[in-house]
């Protein structure tokens, strides 16, 4: 008998009856006792999903009586659990930018410092005073979640979004067509700006963003293993140093951004200096600036593409962009 179902088993072997609280309770001393963090939190989600009620709904049934196949349906997710796979994948849900996106195994799970990236894209977007419809292209776009934000919130931009995994290209698409903006957002399978290099010049983006790989390869096994083992390698490892991605990505953008456009580029932690540096010494961006996340973590690096159209702009400021819960808090500039 797998040791998830001992402490299922316990009440019915004693004759007593199990309810929900009784479950729930068992339920959060297990994932407990097996190291889960937040275990009450992931207890009442798992128990929610597994009885197909809301967080909320859940404690409405608290004293109703338990059927045998909840017992075993939330044995199942609960084994899952211990065994390190992460929440998101056993619910199949995140938030992300107040929207309920689809998550699994094809794509990382969205974290919600890249909210920042998102917010400066769209404070990009409003300075944009040219006409045309506005180009963006986000490289590597994963579940889709930042192209999908961007075209929710504005409806006048084109957004690219490509990505090198197709399993990770469906799963976009799935979810933008769940929002009502596929067709918004063309999808391309492709490394880095391999898909474009024979349009190079004659459409340029007005934006190109990305939050690549920056995990660097020695650090892979000292990861959390729900990120480890769980989440795609193809989406963690960037080389020796963690920068892999970064060189190339700043080493071209320009020749596919028209002045004045803007880059964009979420970074790890301790990685904004050094990939500030390569903006720099390429010669073809303005000063970099550095944004904080509301971890003070410098979480994301934004170059325009000097020309003779560059004016002067000051970087995001508060109640620029609020975002659609007003939850935007200030970011300190750096740089």
């Amino acid at each position: 008998m797998k040791q998830g179902a001992i402490w299922i088993l316990a009440f019915g072997i004693c004759g007593l009856t199990m309810t929900v609280l009784d479950l729930l309770n068992r339920a959060t001393d297990e994932l407990k006792a097996h190291g889960v963090e937040n275990p009450r939190l992931n207890a009442e989600l798992l128990l929610a999903h597994s009885m197909k009620l809301s967080r909320e709904g859940l404690y409405i049934h608290l004293n109703d009586p338990v059927e045998g196949k909840e017992k075993e349906g939330l044995e199942k997710l609960i084994d899952r659990r211990i065994s390190g796979e992460p929440l998101q994948y056993i619910l199949g849900r995140q938030e992300f930018w107040s929207i309920d996106f689809k998550v699994d195994c094809r794509a990382l799970i969205p974290r919600p410092e890249t909210e920042l990236l998102v917010e400066q894209a769209l404070w990009v977007l409003s300075e944009k005073h040219s006409g045309g419809t506005p180009r963006v292209l986000e490289i590597g776009t994963g579940s889709g979640i930042i192209a999908i934000s961007l075209a929710r919130e504005r409806k006048d931009v084109l957004v690219v979004a490509s990505d090198i995994s197709g399993d990770a290209l469906f799963l976009a698409k799935e979810n933008a067509r769940s929002e009502g903006v596929l067709e918004q957002i063309k999808f391309i399978q492709g490394d880095l700006f391999g898909p474009f290099r024979f349009s190079r010049g004659k459409e340029p983006f007005d934006l190109i963003l990305s939050n690549p790989p920056y995990i660097a390869r020695t650090d892979i096994e000292t990861l959390a293993r729900e990120t480890r083992d769980y989440e795609p390698m193809i989406a963690l490892d960037a080389g020796e140093d963690g920068l892999l991605f970064y060189r190339s990505i700043v080493s071209q953008a320009s020749l596919y951004l028209r002045e004045g456009g803007w880059l964009l580029l979420e970074v790890g932690e301790n990685q904004a200096g050094k990939v500030s540096d390569f903006i720099e010494k390429g010669g073809d961006f303005s000063k970099p600036g550095r944004l904080r996340d509301l971890s003070g973590i410098e979480r994301v690096v934004k170059a325009q593409k000097t020309g003779p159209e560059i004016r002067s702009t000051k970087f995001a400021s508060r109640n620029k962009f609020e975002g659609p819960k007003q939850k935007i808090q200030k970011r300190e500039d750096v740089g």
